[in-house]
């Protein structure tokens, strides 16, 4: 009979922990996580089951309950660069998609998505097509992340925003 992985049932927030680790490279969307079996980039499997699903950062670890840390990487993901002597505006669009997003000083990064690329390209935006590692702003109160909803044409906002 096999042993049972070894399980997560904490995380330990980056600058929280220290140690040798191995890692576990996973995408933005990977990074939402309550209870899922994961596999480290060296292969070795672990189960996570935490109390609630949680946002991970890059360097925020898994706590294993056998004392072992896996570090948490963002993965290479396709994406967005977008650029233009508008930015703010352009970023003003994307929060309004409520559309998860990394800013940098001279460019904004979304996951691709081509009807988003046809509006920002129409309000001047330069886009191209980049892959790199997708670590977007969290939510407004720290750790978390910004959770989309329509804002459609049967959207007439008559119901109430919650965003932590």
């Amino acid at each position: 009979m096999a042993a049972e992985s070894p399980c997560a049932y904490k995380i330990a927030r980056c600058g929280e922990w220290s140690g040798p680790a191995v890692t576990a490279t996973l995408s933005y969307d990977e990074r939402f996580v309550r209870r899922k079996r994961l596999t480290s980039d060296c292969g070795f499997s672990f189960r996570v089951d935490l109390p609630e699903t949680t946002n991970l950062e890059a360097d925020d670890a898994f706590l294993l309950d056998d004392g072992r840390y896996v570090a948490v990487k963002a993965a290479e993901e396709a994406l967005l660069a977008v650029s233009g002597a508008a930015l703010v505006r352009l970023a003003w669009h994307i929060g309004n998609r409520h559309t998860p997003c990394q800013i940098e000083d001279d460019r904004l990064l979304i996951q691709r998505d081509h009807v988003l690329a046809d509006m920002l390209g129409g309000l001047g935006a330069t886009i191209e097509e980049v892959t790199e590692p997708f670590t977007p702003e969290g939510g407004a109160y720290g750790h978390g992340r910004t959770m989309g909803h329509s804002h459609g044409p049967d959207d007439a906002h008559h119901h109430h925003h919650h965003h932590d």
